[in-house]
């Protein structure tokens, strides 16, 4: 490492939140006890890997931190999303080591489909073919995925020796009684209020029910759910069970579950109307167990969700343009970003770097600080005299420029090494502007060669290089999500929509952090003393990062949206479902990973400080107002038409199994009394 990392009990601060976050969201200390647990541990392992690699490749002071930054945020959300699911299994009456292993084959399918996502984005900045960066996406892809690791063996391992105990003690109480009386071969089924995303809530169906004979003849919408266009599945399905579809907006679906053939569904809410939610669809025995599921988990009162989506709904088209409007002027100040790589000048007040180069400007001046280096060789000491004479010369009333100090030859006076003073610091543009103008000038010298070079110089030169390949590694990012998205949406507007989104949150952290961290405008409210350009890797490095979790967060949100419109509900109550199911955990994740960044804003290092707060502000963009603001309004606008898809294109396209459908499939296959449905 060039330099150990510093690395204080600041960042213990936005963990203590998290922690916080996740007692809320569970209402039990040994869950989100274990959960808090089981991302340390994974956070521990990959930064114990990365110290020890350290030893044979170099990595700067930026790389760890940047690793145990985004370690913890995904170990804690990845944990999250299996421990909510393993709660729900739980509250549907499965015993611990099956509900452990269930959430893992569905909630653990989606958090490895998750972490590979970001594990590609940060391994492609290797594509930059800057050794630092490639090192840095590499030790933070490396720590990621061991989270991801720990999450799918070693928490399961945990949730199943915990059993019950990650329940609240109202809810324990409720399960174990629920169990008391459940049937010799079935027991009653409820489904917890803390959602984790497009999920399946399973109660056994009843024994005698057409559902369990003939699950396909039960929902012939459902038969074809996963092929074809889904325009034309849930058209059947609204044409078999009109009546059960136009009931959907007296109550939202309690449950969740992925379009699958055969699925059978209930939605349930207690004190409300039982809806079935397909075509042939069993409501006895959600109607039976309304009384336990307000018992578990409250007085029946609809969630935010539900009522957050209705709201965005009628409101669609206000929310479309203040969102898109509102976002993209505060995405103007990104137009004016300026990238450089940290010096000496914008260090922590205090430190040694910065004390000498303090003392550097009052007695030498700003330029001081940044010299630079311009080094002509030739074949012999005459001809290298005669380069230097005329390099001089050439540069002589340079803009920008205050003086060339003497040449200094190497023994065999081949070489000569002169210093040039510029006007400005090593990150001002006037110092940009002069390193070019030298180089440009220099050119052309006969029988010489002639470079620049120094610590300003190369950190031009790699800012420039990243700018060049910024636009390049966006356009990737883009369309390998579009890409992926279809495959997982069987959709074309659905995966252009969330590229689109992923763009406005881009731009807008874009903005807000050039406005506060270059600009400086409110630059004391985080602690940033000198404001000055953004460093050379943020913007790439934050691309990568946003681009892994907010498909996350479109998956969990849209997967249950699409699941339910092709099973039989009309385009808007779709919306209402997927949101009113999905919003509470995506709501804990994003606070969490926000939290957790945040806490890293607390550190006295402006390239951290800045690492920070650009990723905090783009999960919080993202996630409150993109994908459960904007996408839903969009989702909504479009109608039946966002989940179209040529047939061509459907038989092409390979179908990805994110959610553990395979799973489900076979679990509904089996014995009577291992047969579920959701309530």
């Amino acid at each position: 490492m060039t330099s150990p990392p510093e690395i204080g009990g600041q960042e213990g601060i936005g963990v203590a939140v998290a922690l916080v976050v996740l007692l809320v969201t569970f209402g039990s200390l040994v869950a989100a006890g274990m959960t808090m647990l089981n991302a340390l541990i994974g956070v521990g392992a990959g930064m114990a890997g990365l110290y020890a690699l350290s030893g044979v490749i170099s990595l700067n002071s930026t790389a760890p931190i940047l690793a145990l930054m985004l370690g913890l945020a995904v170990g804690i959300d990845y944990s999250l999303f299996i421990t909510s699911r393993h709660r729900q299994h739980l509250a549907e009456g499965l015993d611990p080591e099956e509900s452990a292993a269930r959430s893992v084959g569905t909630a653990g399918s989606a958090v490895l489909f998750a972490g590979i996502t970001v594990i590609i984005a940060l391994a492609g900045l290797t594509v930059v073919d800057i050794p630092f960066l490639s090192a840095m996406g590499l030790a933070a892809a490396g720590t990621v995925a061991v989270a991801v690791l720990v999450a799918i063996t070693l928490l399961p391992a945990l949730l199943g020796f915990a059993g019950l105990r990650v329940l609240p003690r109202k809810a324990r109480r409720a399960v174990a009684a629920a169990r008391g009386a459940a049937p010799k071969h079935a027991s009653s089924v409820v489904a917890a209020s803390d959602s984790a995303g497009p999920g399946k809530h399973e109660a056994p169906l009843p024994t005698g029910s057409p559902a369990a004979a003939d699950p396909a003849a039960a929902d012939p919408a459902a038969a074809d759910s996963t092929i074809g266009d889904p325009t034309a599945a849930a058209a059947n399905g609204r044409n078999a069970a009109p009546a059960a579809a136009n009931n959907r907006n007296a109550a939202p679906t309690a449950g969740h579950s992925a379009a699958a053939a055969g699925r059978e569904t209930v939605a349930a809410s207690a004190g409300r109307e039982t809806v079935a939610a397909s075509a042939g669809r069993e409501t006895e025995a959600a109607t039976a167990d309304a009384p336990l599921v307000g018992g578990l988990f409250g007085s029946g009162k609809e969630p935010f969700g539900f009522r957050w989506a209705r709201w965005i709904i009628k409101a669609r088209i206000p929310v479309l343009i203040v969102g898109i409007l509102g976002l993209g002027l505060l995405a103007l100040p990104a137009a004016n970003m300026r990238l450089s790589l940290p010096d000496a000048t914008h260090a922590s007040p205090g430190t040694p770097e910065r004390a000498a180069a303090d003392l550097i400007t009052e007695g030498f001046g700003q330029g001081a600080n940044g010299r630079l280096a311009m080094v002509v060789s030739s074949d012999s000491p005459q001809q290298t005299a005669a380069a230097v004479q005329e390099a001089t010369q050439r540069l002589t009333g340079t803009p920008n420029l205050v003086s060339i100090t003497p040449p200094n030859f190497s023994q065999d006076k081949r070489t000569a090494l002169l210093a040039i003073i510029p006007k400005d610091g090593p990150t001002a543009p006037s110092t940009e502007t002069l390193v070019h103008d030298v180089r440009d000038k220099v050119a052309g010298i006969r029988d010489a060669d002639v470079s620049l070079t120094g610590q300003t110089a190369v950190g031009i030169d790699v800012s420039e290089r990243l700018s060049d390949a910024l636009p390049i590694y966006l356009a990737l990012v883009v369309g390998l999500s579009v890409l992926l998205l279809m495959l997982v949406f069987r959709s074309i507007l659905v995966p252009l929509k969330a590229a689109l989104g992923f763009l406005l949150t881009v731009g807008t952290t874009f903005g807000i952090t050039v406005w506060i961290f270059q600009e400086g405008h409110l630059a004391g409210l985080v602690g940033v003393q000198t404001p000055g350009p953004l460093v050379s890797f943020l913007p790439i490095i934050l691309i990568g990062i946003l681009f892994g979790l907010a498909m996350d967060y479109e998956v969990f949100l849209v997967s249950r949206m699409r699941e339910d419109f092709v099973h039989g509900a009309d385009a808007q109550q779709a919306v209402v479902s997927g949101m009113g199911h999905g919003a509470r955990v995506v709501t804990a994740a994003a606070l969490i990973m926000t939290s957790v960044f945040a806490g890293f804003v607390l550190i006295d290092d402006a390239t951290i400080k800045a690492v920070g707060f650009a990723l905090a502000l783009g999960v919080a963009v993202d996630a409150f107002v993109v994908r459960m603001t904007i996408v839903p309004a969009v989702i909504s606008l479009f109608g039946r038409a966002a989940w179209w898809l040529p047939r061509w294109l459907d038989r092409a396209l390979p179908n990805v199994d994110i959610e553990g459908e395979k799973l489900h499939r076979q679990l509904e296959q089996e014995p009577a009394e291992r047969e579920t449905v959701s309530v």
